[in-house]
């Protein structure tokens, strides 16, 4: 899809025309607002060869559930003399809830943004449901559903034109893309800002909608780039109770997150990065070896805490 046409898309949608006029002070919001529809459109909808589109298999119709949800081999990024990410190899069991840790800096979301295909990688390779991310990226975006860290969608869109328009991209029949958005939204409790603008969406409203995003496609793996920061705890509440009525249907979820007790409370697998490594994977229990998870990583990564010394002028 050329940008032009991106563009007419958004105008249509938005209503750019007769119900919402846009002023010369505006022209660089709406062109941002093209941008960030492109950068989502790579996501959800990548283009053949050829130039034509795929429509995606729903429900997972293409997934090979003998395989693992996703297979991470020998992944590597560099960025000059700085290794990011160092020939990682990391499988996640289909049917789990995944946390993948590590202290900022760690490499965790470029890993994830390689693993999705938002990055190419130096070397190594990422299958999802043994589909290839880089060698096949339409079969694979249509099994998965990836809300990254820091998403910028498009500010001038309401939550139910955005959903309708990448499920469009999607190619979803109008009937079914309706009903979705109509359970998205309620599920989300975004209905009753139905006609509010991303751009005045709360922090916790823009994570619902991302999520709502991923999952309007019907996925069998969901990748979340610290879904719940800045997210108020009725917010993450629900966001909870919807990743775990996920996995309970049969779906995985891959949950990147520094906050130990979150992933504690969720995750029933973990993996610890550190320095652009994995250095523990496993089941939970096994990775926290009778420690607390936060105990446990802190040794793993390294770190030395030490309360006895410095600041002394803040004592009186």
């Amino acid at each position: 899809m050329g940008e032009r046409e991106v563009e007419r898309g958004v105008g249509n949608l938005a209503g750019l025309g007769p119900r919402r006029q846009i002023g010369t002070g505006d022209q660089k919001d709406v062109a941002l607002t093209v941008r960030h529809v492109i950068t989502l459109a790579t996501l959800v909808k990548p283009c053949h060869p050829g130039g034509g589109t795929m429509t995606p298999t729903h429900h997972g119709g293409g997934a090979r559930m003998d395989q693992p949800a996703l297979r991470i081999t020998g992944l590597h990024k560099q960025f000059g003399d700085k290794v990011a990410v160092d020939r990682v190899d990391l499988t996640v069991p289909t049917g789990s809830f995944f946390g993948l840790v590590g202290p900022n800096g760690a490499g965790k979301t470029t890993l994830l943004s390689m693993a999705v295909g938002l990055l190419r990688p130096d070397a190594g390779t990422a299958e999802v449901f043994g589909a290839d991310v880089w060698a096949s990226p339409v079969r694979a975006r249509e099994l998965m559903g990836v809300l990254p860290d820091g998403l910028a969608m498009p500010e001038y869109l309401t939550g139910r034109e955005l959903l309708t328009f990448l499920g469009e991209l999607r190619g979803l029949a109008p009937a079914v893309l309706a009903e979705r958005c109509d359970e998205l939204l309620t599920l989300l409790d975004l209905v009753e800002a139905e006609r509010t603008l991303v751009i005045d969406y709360s922090t916790g409203m823009r994570k619902k909608i991302g999520l709502a995003t991923a999952l309007l496609h019907a996925p069998r793996l969901l990748v979340l780039d610290e879904p719940f920061e800045a997210v108020d705890p009725v917010s993450a509440l629900a966001l909870k109770a919807i990743l775990r009525r996920f996995v309970a249907g049969g779906g995985s979820v891959i949950l990147s997150s520094h906050v130990m007790a979150l992933v504690e409370q969720l995750c029933d697998t973990v993996a610890v990065m550190a320095d652009g490594r994995v250095v523990a994977a496993g089941p939970l229990d096994g990775v926290r070896a009778g420690a607390t998870l936060e105990e446990r990583f802190v040794e793993l990564v390294g770190v030395a805490v030490d309360d006895a010394g410095g600041l002394s002028w803040l004592v009186s």
